[in-house]
C-alpha cells in the first residue's frame, strides 16, 4: 500500500512528533508498505518568527501536484502547519478523505507565548483544521474525551510506543554518589522547565535538548549542565545515568520521552496532568504531586526493574498497526476513500 503523510516537523528537529513519525515510518516499511514523506525538507521554507528551528513551507503551490504525482492509497496530515494546511485545502476540494493527528496542544503553546490569545481562539483554529478528518488521531482516551469537549469530531486513538532496542537499561548500573535529575525535551516556554531548574534538590541537575530559552536559562541557572541534543545512544545513556527524569510540562499531550526514561530503567517526576496520568504508573514507574520538589525526592525510592518492565508493554510495532487501521482509503484515481486500511487484503501490500 503507498501511504503518503505530510508533517511540518522533520529532522532536523527534535521532538516528539519527530521521534514518532520516524519511529511509525520504519514499522510501516518493515510491514511491507511504500512510504513518502511530504515534509519541509522537500520545499522552501523560511525560519518560523521567534523559534527559528521550526521551518515554514511557503511555496505550498507543490503540495497538490506531490500528492497526485505520488497516486497515494491513503494520506495522513500529522501536523496542523502551512503543509498540514495546503494538503487539506487541496484534498478537500477534490472531495478526498484523509486521517489527521494531534500532536500538541497548540492553544495552551500560543496562549502560553502570548497571554492575551484566549484558548478557545487556538481550539478554534484546530477544529477548522481537523474538521474534515475522516479520523482525528489522538494518543490517549484523555485526550479523546478532553478534545471531544472542545467539540471534535471522529477522535480515535493511536497509542504511541517506545524503542525498546535502544532504550533500555544499562548492563551496569552507574556508580553514583549523588543522584542526577535529568529533564530532556524543548528548552521552550510551554515546557515549563524552570518549575525544574528553581527546585532546591541534591545532587545534580542535568539537561538534554535545545531551544529558544536555552541562553538565558543557561546564564541564570550556571551550577545546571547543559548537554544541547543528544541523539541515538548517547540519548539512551543520557537516561540510564539518570536518577530521575524530571518532566514539569503541564501541556504535553503524551510526553515520549517519559517511556524512554522508564524503558531505561529511570523513573520519572511530574505533575498529575494529563501526559504523565496517561504514561506513569503511580509508585511503579513514577511518582505524581502537585510539588514536584516532593515528587522527585519519593522517585528515588522507586525500584528501577519494575520501572523498565511497566515501558517494555508498548511497542512500535503495536503503534503502527493501530495507526494503519484508521487510515481512510483512495481508491483508483484519487477518487473518495470507501473503506478503512484495515479491510484491505494483505496481498496488496507494496514493498518498499
Amino acid at each position: 500500500m503507498r501511504i503518503l503523510i505530510v508533517s511540518d516537523a522533520w529532522t532536523p528537529q527534535v521532538n516528539g512528533v519527530v521521534t514518532s513519525l520516524q519511529a511509525l515510518i520504519s514499522e510501516l516499511r518493515g510491514l511491507g508498505h511504500q512510504v513518502k514523506l511530504l515534509s519541509p525538507a522537500v520545499f522552501r521554507a523560511v525560519p518560523c518568527p521567534s523559534y527559528a528551528e521550526i521551518p515554514l513551507v511557503w511555496n505550498l503551490w507543490r503540495v497538490g501536484p506531490a500528492i497526485r504525482a505520488y497516486q497515494p492509497d491513503c494520506v495522513h496530515l500529522a501536523t496542523e502547519g502551512p503543509l498540514g494546511w495546503a494538503a487539506r485545502r487541496w484534498l478537500s476540494a477534490r472531495g478526498l478523505a484523509f486521517s489527521s493527528a494531534i500532536h500538541t496542544r497548540f492553544p495552551e503553546y500560543v496562549h502560553t507565548r502570548w497571554p492575551w490569545v484566549p484558548l478557545r481562539w487556538g481550539y478554534a483554529f484546530l477544529r477548522a483544521f481537523h474538521r474534515p478528518s475522516q479520523a482525528v488521531l489522538v494518543t490517549t482516551e484523555r485526550m479523546r474525551d478532553e478534545f471531544a469537549g472542545w467539540g471534535f469530531k471522529r477522535l480515535v486513538l493511536w497509542r504511541k510506543g517506545v524503542d525498546t532496542r535502544l532504550f533500555r537499561p544499562s548492563a551496569t548500573s552507574p556508580c553514583r554518589v549523588e543522584p542526577v535529575f535529568l529533564y530532556v525535551g524543548r528548552i521552550a516556554p510551554e515546557k515549563n522547565i524552570e518549575a525544574f531548574l528553581t527546585l532546591d534538590l541534591p545532587g545534580e541537575k542535568r539537561v538534554v535538548g535545545d531551544g529558544p530559552q536555552r541562553a538565558a536559562l543557561q546564564a541564570a541557572y550556571p551550577q545546571v549542565r547543559f548537554l544541547g541534543y543528544q541523539h541515538g545512544q548517547a540519548l539512551a545513556q543520557a537516561f540510564q545515568h539518570a536518577s530521575v527524569l524530571v518532566f514539569p510540562s503541564r501541556t504535553d499531550t503524551y510526553g515520549l520521552v517519559m517511556l524512554e526514561a522508564m524503558a531505561c530503567g529511570t523513573p520519572v517526576a511530574a505533575f498529575p496532568v494529563a501526559g504523565p496520568l496517561d504514561v506513569l504508573q503511580a509508585d511503579v514507574s513514577g511518582v505524581m504531586d502537585e510539588d514536584l520538589r516532593a515528587a522527585c525526592l519519593a522517585a528515588l525510592d522507586l525500584n528501577r526493574e519494575r520501572c523498565a518492565t511497566a515501558a517494555a508493554q508498548q511497542s512500535w510495532r503495536a503503534s503502527a498497526l493501530e495507526f494503519l487501521a484508521q487510515q481512510p482509503l483512495l481508491d483508483g484515481e484519487l477518487c473518495m476513500p470507501v473503506r478503512p486500511c484495515s479491510q484491505r487484503a494483505t496481498g496488496e501490500q507494496a514493498l518498499t
